[in-house]
């Protein structure tokens, strides 16, 4: 069981090919969010997203629309995470971070546009029943919203009482798991998924958001900078809540493997073929940036 590259290709494919306009007053604004889309990755949460629809005979290449919108939304919060108000980084993947190359204005209205951009690319392109479109952009305005990636972010910054296991798992299940989740479900929605799979996928994709946080908070601990792309050590530096700081490097270490089992376990229950998913699974756990 491997990481679908195949699928990540065809992403690659249609993100760079995407069209913001013609508009010449806006150009260094559309520099900026190619810049930032384009700047490579493993393509995690639109790999997921078809890779879940073609469980239920969903064809990958008529996903790309909602696919591509939650790489794009993904993408405008890393622009955000990384501005001086938040994380304060200066390396994105290997390359200078948007605000560094374009200033924080325009790299904040980037983030923005990815995010509108996003919304209007599934109105547009994505061929879906009206009520299935609808429910998909419900999924994603929640995941992003207070009740998801945006209500995360905040706890992250300015904190919650308590500093136990309870804290950081509704934190992190906000700020990184939501949106891993909306990919499940949305790739779910579009191919039609009964309801009671759908269940399952769900719970799949909550160890799954788990099982990423945790490893993410592994290797900002025990990676290295040139290797993961980005600065390491940047949670210890803000005094961040992490499953490092909580739990310790070795306990982390194994939570991170008891959710990589959960989730595989949850997975054995989709009927349908989920090597795709499972191979997802074993990336996450297994990366190391």
């Amino acid at each position: 069981m491997s990481f679908p590259d195949h699928l990540a290709v065809r992403l690659e494919s249609y993100i760079e090919g995407l069209e913001y306009g013609e508009d010449e007053y806006v150009a260094p604004l559309r520099e900026a969010m190619r810049y930032s889309l384009l700047a490579g990755g493993k393509r995690v949460r639109p790999v997921l997203l078809m890779a879940t629809g073609a469980v239920f005979g969903g064809d990958p290449q008529e996903l790309l629309p909602t696919a591509a919108a939650l790489e794009m939304i993904h993408t405008y919060s890393l622009i955000h995470d990384d501005l001086p108000a938040f994380d304060d980084d200066n390396l994105r993947r290997g390359k200078p971070t948007c605000h560094v190359r374009y200033g924080e204005s325009v790299a904040i209205l980037a983030g923005d546009a990815l995010f509108a951009e996003a919304f209007r690319l599934i109105c547009q392109k994505q061929q879906a029943a009206p009520a299935a479109k609808l429910a998909v952009m419900e999924e994603v305005a929640v995941s992003t919203g207070v009740k998801g990636m945006v209500g995360g972010q905040f706890l992250d910054v300015y904190g919650i009482p308590g500093e136990g296991p309870d804290t950081v798992r509704l934190l992190h299940s906000l700020k990184t798991g939501r949106l891993i989740m909306a990919c499940v479900r949305c790739g779910a929605i579009l191919s039609g998924a009964p309801e009671e799979q759908t269940a399952r996928l769900t719970a799949f994709a909550a160890e799954l958001g788990l099982l990423f946080q945790i490893k993410d908070d592994i290797l900002d601990v025990v990676g290295e900078t040139v290797e993961l792309g980005k600065q390491a050590g940047t949670d210890a530096r803000l005094d961040r809540h992490t499953y490092v700081s909580v739990y310790g490097l070795r306990e982390s270490e194994r939570l991170a493997a008891e959710s990589r089992e959960k989730a595989l376990a949850e997975l054995g229950q989709v009927r349908g073929e989920t090597v795709d998913l499972a191979g997802i699974t074993n990336y996450i756990y297994e990366r190391r940036r």
